[in-house]
Order: C-alpha cells, then structure tokens, then sequence
C-alpha cells in the first residue's frame, strides 16, 4: 500500500469535520464518561483476529485525544504484525522490541510526531520471541514509567484469538476496546475474546462496530455518529 493511503486512515488529521472524526470523537467522550469512578491512564485496543480495523481505530483516537489538549503517547505492542509506523510514516528501525530486549533506552524510541500532543512508539524489529519479551515484566515497568510523561497511553496489540500477547498487554492495562468488523468475525469468537480478556482481569470498556451496514432510515440516524 502506497504510503499516502495509510496515511489517509488518519481521518482525524485530514478531515476532522467527517462524520467518521465525529465518530472517534463520540468514542471518546463514551469513554470518559464510562471511567467517571475508574482511573484510565493506559488503554489497549485489540480485535479478536487479523484485519479488524484496530491499529486505524487506537491511531485515530489517539489523534482525538491529542487535539482535545492531551499529551498522548501511542504504542505498538503488535510484535508479530506492526503497521503503526506505516499510518504515521516513520521509520520502524527500533522500537518497543530493543527496549524490551534492552538494547536502547525508552528515550530513544519516543517520536514526537507532527500531530499536536502526540508522540509514538512504534514496535520495532520484530523478534523471535514476542510473547517471552510482551511478558518478561519490563513493558510493565517502562509503561508505568512513561506514565509520569503522559496523560494518556494507548497500546496497540495483537489479537486476542491469535496469540496470547493481547491479554498480556490488556492484563497491565487501565481498560480495553474490542474492535469487531461487523459480518466478518463469528459471535462465537468475539464472546471466545471476551472470555479470554475476563480470565486475565481486564476491565473491558466496550466494543467499536466497524463497518456497519445500515438501511437508508439507519444511515441517516447514525451517520453523523457511526464509526465506519
């Protein structure tokens, strides 16, 4: 994919009067009403497999969050399949992967994008081992770290039915969002994923319905509000 078409999925950059930028921020504001008596610092976004939509959707509502005057740090936590830093156009030569490994320092990997308030990690060379590095105890340590910096943190990850790297990040996570691909994932499956996130204590915020298809009544009731 050519670069200017991942960079066109930050609708909330290039047309934030879209009724998909309304949607991201509808999202958002559900969220913090949703956390009005829970503490939501770091937030994982994952889908129940490949091709859902969630690294557009966790990278569009970091964009939401940084234009609302937030310090926002984004974080690809995807070690098998990462594509942050195809959306942000920026270099994955080192990443979360050298930190967990410790080979670099979490300074060196922080980019400062040309969003406003947002900075990002992307996932770096993809290692042999994700799931030994994932939960080694470092990324707890160095997220808990990054806290200090930030207002507010969003984890990209693998998806929960794939491998168990998801639920480790969802495991040190504040809150998670299920991003589900409306016809394409059995019901089975997404409540499969819910019982995975449940087993590790992840405090599940709610689902994000991409793709959604509406009758003409629904489409005009919802399009201003829809994620799509």
């Amino acid at each position: 994919m050519h670069r200017s078409a991942n960079k066109s999925k930050l609708i909330m950059n290039s047309n934030r009067r879209s009724a998909i930028s309304e949607g991201y921020r509808n999202l958002r504001a559900n969220i913090q009403f949703s956390s009005w008596n829970h503490n939501l610092h770091v937030m994982a976004v994952t889908s129940t497999q490949a091709g859902e939509g969630k690294t557009t959707t966790i990278s569009n509502l970091a964009v939401a969050y940084a234009q609302e005057g937030k310090s926002v740090l984004l974080i690809d936590a995807d070690l098998r399949h990462p594509s942050i830093q195809e959306i942000f156009d920026v270099t994955n030569r080192t990443g979360l992967s050298n930190i967990l490994a410790n080979q670099c320092s979490c300074d060196e990997v922080v980019r400062i994008t040309e969003i406003e308030n947002l900075s990002l990690v992307t996932a770096g060379p993809i290692p042999p081992n994700p799931t030994e590095l994932l939960s080694s105890g470092k990324l707890h340590e160095v997220v808990e770290g990054w806290k200090e910096d930030f207002d507010i943190i969003l984890i990209d990850t693998s998806p929960i039915m794939a491998v168990a790297d998801g639920l480790i990040v969802a495991s040190i996570s504040d809150g998670v969002i299920l991003v589900v691909n409306a016809g394409k994932v059995k019901r089975q499956y997404i409540q499969k994923s819910k019982e995975r996130l449940e087993s590790v204590k992840a405090h599940i915020l709610g689902v994000v319905l991409n793709n959604k298809k509406f009758n003409k009544s629904e489409a005009h009731q919802y399009n201003y509000y829809g994620i799509q």
